[in-house]
């Protein structure tokens, strides 16, 4: 299996637990504050190493602790640094917030990460090429984000766009495999269009499928040729943070393995399920030992 690419970003999240969201011009009282690694390149880099691929992270971190904080991570969770940039811009940060049914609200900063160029893509050109899959997201400029799709393409890989945040300018889907919208980034990206238009609209951007991931309702998967839904397992949520970032690595390793995109997606919901039952994002996500147990235990039932 030929190791997965993963550009994107590194953010130190602050992390923030309460009983509801806010509502606009509303205070409301936490009771629980941390600062855990974040990011959603860095979550889909880290997945991909615990789901049993081999990452390397293509980014950029801050010339100070947070940065540093980063390598440490990563060298620990074995993902190769080589094409990871240090700017003297401070480290990128996200805010979270986590109410008592796990759903969050979350505001980023991209700091650091919007200094990842176009270059920077050039300059991994060779981790690239030794690789089978990116990932990407919407955390780095567009212009590096459209510079990392056609060196994947250009050197055949397998490109998965997962389009978060939401507004980050896809206008052209043209060389991506799989784009992986949430309902909001769905909605985002077609204008509030239903499944089957909005789909087939992204279709017509050049993707080859899409993927709509559906929190505990599973994912919808529209391609050239069919369209079906494939089910989640139920769990008890505790905290959403970084369940979309273990669904795309999931599917990104298993495609990787060869599986057939329907295969893929079901591994990717129960590894997401799996992430939702623990707090924080790095934490909670799931270990391929874990992922493959519960896909066990549930055939069993």
């Amino acid at each position: 299996m030929k190791p997965v690419v993963v550009v994107g970003s590194y953010l130190t999240a602050v992390m923030m637990r309460v009983d509801r969201l806010p509502r606009t011009g509303e205070t409301v009282v936490g009771s629980m504050y941390r600062r855990v690694p974040g990011g959603k390149g860095s979550n889909q880099a880290v997945a991909v190493g615990r789901l049993g691929g081999k990452a390397s992270i293509v980014s950029c971190v801050g010339s100070d602790e947070d940065g540093d904080q980063a390598l440490a991570m990563w060298l620990r969770e074995g993902v190769d640094t080589g094409q990871v940039k240090r700017s003297p811009r401070h480290t990128g940060l996200g805010f979270v917030i986590v109410d008592c049914e796990g759903a969050n609200s979350i505001a980023i900063v991209p700091g650091a990460s919007w200094d990842l160029g176009p270059p920077d893509i050039d300059r991994a050109a060779e981790t690239i090429a030794r690789s089978g899959t990116m990932l990407m997201q919407l955390e780095v400029p567009p212009e590096t984000v459209a510079a990392a799709r056609r060196s994947a393409k250009e050197h055949g890989l397998t490109v998965i766009l997962n389009p978060a945040p939401p507004g980050g300018g896809v206008t052209d889907l043209t060389g991506v495999d799989i784009v992986t919208p949430n309902e909001e980034e769905f909605r985002a990206l077609t204008g509030g269009a239903d499944f089957e238009q909005g789909a087939r609209a992204l279709l017509a951007k050049g993707a080859s499928a899409v993927v709509v991931t559906l929190g505990s309702r599973g994912a919808r998967v529209m391609t050239q040729g069919d369209s079906y839904s494939v089910p989640a397992p139920s769990v008890k949520a505790v905290d959403s943070t970084g369940c979309g970032d273990a669904f795309n690595a999931a599917l990104a390793v298993a495609l990787s393995e060869g599986e057939p995109l329907r295969q893929a997606v079901r591994f990717a919901n129960y590894a997401g399920a799996l992430c939702a039952t623990k707090d924080e994002a790095v934490a909670a996500i799931p270990r391929r030992r874990e992922v493959d147990g519960f896909l066990r235990s549930d055939l069993l039932e």
